[in-house]
């Protein structure tokens, strides 16, 4: 057992506050001895900052005044536990549940291993627990697709199973260190929301460290809910957007390597507003606004897809 550190876990809030008080009730159950807990609300119009201060007076609430999107909200709860002294930050989505005994697991594998830049947990549905969501993803920044989390609806893993690397991120159930923060430093708040997790593992991963996947530590989740689901407008704006965005970034290609991924991009989300989304229309709206959007290089919120989003849906 490594020796016991600081962690400050940070629950980002927008509007859904039952599921905000759920999460926060888990957090409650936490087995961690050190472990202090912060919520930030992203502008909630349903009351639920005022709910959770009510009923749990010793959460540290923050209360933005208007939705800064996953990476502005998050960024906001990193620095005040920072500021606060904590060794390590928690960022955890408000629509999760913790198992009690999710810290320990991701402290030691952070102790462990001195080139991980953060500890993500294993993910599960939370209304299909014995099916994973997230227990590590692949980025290929050269491609304009990169196909689902790995193990995406498998059985989960073993807590036995030793902490391992990969691609990138979760940022929406993700340990790091203060040291790592002040190294690799925050997210682009430019990005709103999706895919500020994969640029930060990639910011990571060029100063020679890695994300690690530690199957002990479990959450549940409900997938993309404070963005409407996995194939929602939202969730396809931004993931176009963001998405090409940070692969140009990070893999500049030729003028034909440019065209085919962009062009794979798009087609790959006009497949999932076609074949999975519940508005089919307004996804294939979202299409179009997340590649127009993407052209003119204008971020942050959408004006029609993305005002209301706080989730990272990675």
């Amino acid at each position: 057992m490594s020796p016991i550190s600081s962690v400050h876990a940070v629950v980002l809030s927008w509007n859904r506050r039952d599921d905000t008080l759920a999460c926060l009730e888990s957090l409650e159950q936490a087995t961690y001895s050190d472990l202090r807990i912060a919520c930030v609300d992203n502008g909630s119009s349903d009351g639920s900052a005022d709910a959770v201060a009510a009923r749990f007076p010793e959460v540290l609430v923050t209360r933005l005044p208007t939705n800064l999107g996953f990476a502005g909200g998050m960024n906001a709860g990193i620095r005040a536990g920072l500021d606060a002294g904590a060794e390590h930050v928690y960022l955890l989505n408000n629509d999760m549940v913790v198992e009690p005994g999710f810290v320990e697991p991701l402290v030691e594998a952070l102790a462990a291993d001195p080139e991980a830049a953060a500890a993500c947990s294993q993910i599960l549905f939370a209304t299909s627990p014995d099916r994973t969501w997230y227990a590590g993803a692949s980025f290929r920044p050269r491609r304009g697709y990169h196909g689902r989390h790995l193990r995406y609806g498998e059985p989960p893993l073993p807590a036995s199973v030793s902490p391992y690397p990969t691609d990138r991120a979760c940022a929406g159930a993700m340990l790091v260190s203060r040291t790592v923060l002040e190294r690799v430093g925050l997210f682009d708040e430019s990005l709103f929301a999706y895919g500020e997790d994969v640029d930060w593992s990639l910011r990571a991963r060029s100063q020679g460290l890695h994300v690690l996947v530690v199957p002990a530590s479990i959450v549940r989740h409900e997938v993309s809910a404070s963005s409407g689901g996995e194939s929602s407008p939202a969730t396809i704006y931004f993931d176009l957007r963001n998405g090409l965005v940070v692969a140009e970034r990070w893999a500049p290609l030729g003028r034909l390597g440019t065209f085919v991924r962009r062009a794979e991009s798009v087609l790959a989300h006009v497949a999932q507003a076609v074949l999975f989304s519940p508005r089919r229309m307004e996804s294939l709206r979202a299409v179009r606004a997340g590649w127009r959007d993407f052209r003119r290089r204008r971020l942050g919120p959408s004006t029609t897809f993305g005002s209301g989003v706080s989730d990272d849906g990675s």
